[in-house]
């Protein structure tokens, strides 16, 4: 299974305004998201979302800055090899100012204006509780079109640790 990153700059507590980039290549293209991306061999997902941050937008945050907000199992039982873990953080200091890269271009928005249309489907599901402060997991099945959330489930982070796509995603897939 790929483990991933996903990083929010934010500003206000409740948080107001959010950073998120616009998807220029790979997976995800044409959308917007958080920066973030794949988890090296022996890399900290910590370490990643600092070193992704950096990579994509220019910005430097510190590790101490990094708030812990979701782990997110994401399923596609149609297209395995798609499955993954994502640790989402956000952070409300660093320095620097977000700059376009070959990846992404970043643009800030309000918290209550955020373009979920634009976005994975997974996104209109965790992000509210994200927004509002809430700590959680996550487990998002996506259906045979590998777009659209067909089923999902929360819980408390620190109740049960879930870190596979389990049995209950295939009930009544063919």
């Amino acid at each position: 299974m790929i483990h991933a990153t996903i990083c929010f700059l934010t500003k206000g507590n409740p948080i107001r305004e959010l950073m998120m980039g616009y998807k220029k290549r790979g997976f995800g293209k044409d959308k917007w998201t958080g920066t973030g991306g794949k988890v090296d061999p022996g890399e900290h997902y910590r370490v990643t979302a600092v070193r992704e941050v950096e990579e994509e937008t220019g910005v430097v945050i510190q590790d101490q800055d990094l708030e812990y907000a979701a782990k997110l199992l994401f399923c596609f039982p149609y297209h395995p090899t798609w499955d993954f873990t994502v640790y989402v953080f956000t952070a409300d200091r660093w320095s620097g100012e977000a700059q376009e890269s070959p990846e992404i271009r970043p643009a800030w928005f309000s918290s209550d204006a955020i373009p979920y249309d634009q976005m994975w489907d997974d996104c209109r599901y965790w992000m509210p509780p994200m927004l509002a402060g809430e700590k959680f997991q996550a487990r998002i099945i996506y259906g045979e079109d590998n777009d659209t959330v067909i089923d999902h489930e929360f819980a408390p982070l620190g109740e049960g640790d879930w870190n596979e796509c389990t049995k209950k995603v295939f009930e009544g897939i063919d």
